[in-house]
């Protein structure tokens, strides 16, 4: 006996399964060696998991199972619905257990997102890991358990019905993020969107008709033209030569050439990495999710979600360096090297430069970065990891949950609160919040918003938003008091 304490049984009758065609029992899955990874989809952490865990299934599919437990952490990621989409927008294919009550979380005794724990054949708890596993390191551990699993006798397990594959989605847009204006020779207006579910930027003019795409539809890391591939970009900025894409599940940033097409990647190397530090050379440092860019004369600032950072990017010398964040996942104001940010997902710079604004989604919070004092961190909204909501009113009393994409017009900074399904604004004069009244629709596809990962304020009157769930572009008439879908 190889096991330590027995496993707590999986198939509770109040929780659903996703991804299988029923629960299944720890009987069932008797013989192999089974790993729950206890995670909540607005985690980022927990999403850098995931191609680890890929790597574990592929490797092992015949002696491992991954079941994810998903354990939430906002009120909006309890619904089954939102789960489901989920699982679909990264990719999740193994079993997953919802979880939204806690009860497996705290039969297993888990405390932190991600954490990983280890069942062997014979259906004992025989350890727990904590945070996001080394790729190399957690591959090699499990290849001597099952060498040893092997050499006891227990690993033989039962043939299990394949899992279901997720459905393709045709539409124009799969799981947009952010729009950002692209300024034109010729003075037409256009669009930039990182269509994130097909692996694709796409540029449309103001009518939303599509004028180019760029990315092959496949998910890999490769520049060229024809041939160039995105993983699940989150973000753009645009100049008049170039889109700069903040390549995430790649961990890269990249610029696409507008008029020749040519991709090519500007900084990171397709592997996760640590905290942002001094300078060194952009395309030899690793990035950690990169989910969205400003372009400041020739520097691209970056949110570098996975090590909760601001990062910076020297487009002429080719070199990357730390901004704000020391890399610990928190709410804490203070000097560019000693704050503390959490899954940093939004950015819109004042129309001066001088001011950065963050939407700092895992504190639900929106802060502020002086690019002209040392880096000053500034809290507008927000007081800590756990507190959440949706209160309006002043901005020290005001509560956001878990906000991804921000833009200004004037005075107003415009926020999409995406896990309320929501549109705020914050009077920056006045530091008050209130929340976008309803608006009539003139058109078919009137749905509430699901998960809205950005926006753009086209002058004082007109938003046009990334309904991110619904897998379209709203256009929010302000002065009429309207909205209709400007791309589907």
């Amino acid at each position: 006996m190889f096991g330590i304490t027995r496993a707590p049984e999986l198939d509770h009758p109040e929780l659903r399964w996703f991804n299988t065609a029923g629960p299944l029992s720890l009987g069932e899955l008797r013989g192999r060696l089974v790993i729950l990874d206890f995670w909540t989809f607005c985690c980022i952490n927990c999403l850098q998991a995931q191609p680890t865990l890929r790597l574990i299934e592929e490797a092992f599919a015949d002696q491992v199972v991954v079941i994810g437990v998903h354990s939430p952490k906002f009120p909006h990621e309890r619904s089954d619905a939102a789960l489901s989409k989920a699982l679909a927008r990264y990719d999740i294919r193994h079993p997953v257990i919802h979880d939204p009550q806690s009860v497996l979380w705290e039969e297993y005794c888990v405390r932190a997102w991600p954490s990983l724990v280890f069942i062997s054949p014979d259906g004992m708890v025989i350890g727990q890991m904590t945070g996001e596993p080394d790729p190399e390191m957690v591959m090699h551990g499990i290849g001597s358990m099952l060498q040893h699993f092997q050499s006891e006798g227990n690993l033989c397990p039962a043939p299990l019905a394949p899992f279901p594959p997720p459905p393709p989605r045709k539409a124009r847009l799969s799981f947009p993020g952010k729009i950002k204006p692209c300024p034109s020779a010729d003075g037409r207006r256009l669009w930039a969107i990182a269509d994130s579910g097909h692996h694709q930027i796409l540029l449309a003019d103001d009518d939303g008709r599509e004028v180019a795409r760029w990315g092959s539809g496949e998910a890999g890391f490769e520049d060229g033209s024809a041939g160039a591939r995105f993983n699940g970009p989150e973000g753009l900025v645009c100049d008049h030569d170039s889109i700069y894409v903040a390549d995430t599940r790649n961990h890269a940033v990249r610029q696409i050439h507008r008029a020749s097409g040519q991709v090519i990647t500007l900084a990171g190397d397709g592997i996760r990495g640590a905290a942002l530090r001094e300078e060194r050379p952009a395309l030899t440092t690793s990035l950690a999710s990169p989910w969205d860019l400003a372009l400041r004369g020739d520097r691209l600032l970056f949110a570098n979600a996975g090590s909760h950072q601001i990062g910076w990017l020297d487009i002429s010398n080719s070199t990357v360096g730390q901004l704000a964040g020391q890399g610990g996942e928190d709410l804490v104001d203070g000097t560019a090297k000693t704050a503390l940010m959490a899954q940093p997902s939004g950015l819109a710079l004042c129309s001066r430069q001088r001011f950065l604004y963050v939407a700092d989604s895992e504190t639900s919070a929106i802060r502020r970065i002086d690019l002209e004092n040392g880096g000053q961190v500034e809290t507008i909204i927000g007081t800590g990891l756990f507190h959440f909501g949706e209160t309006n009113g002043p901005c020290a009393a005001a509560s956001l949950q878990h906000p991804m994409g921000l833009c200004l017009a004037e005075e107003i900074l415009w926020v999409a609160d995406s896990y309320n399904g929501a549109i705020r604004s914050i009077d920056l004069g006045r530091r008050q919040v209130a929340r976008l009244p309803p608006l009539g629709c003139s058109d078919s596809l009137c749905l509430p918003w699901d998960e809205p990962a950005g926006l753009w304020a086209d002058g004082a009157h007109r938003l046009l938003l990334s309904d991110t769930n619904n897998h379209r572009i709203v256009e929010i008439r302000l002065d009429l008091g309207q909205s209709r879908t400007w791309m589907h």
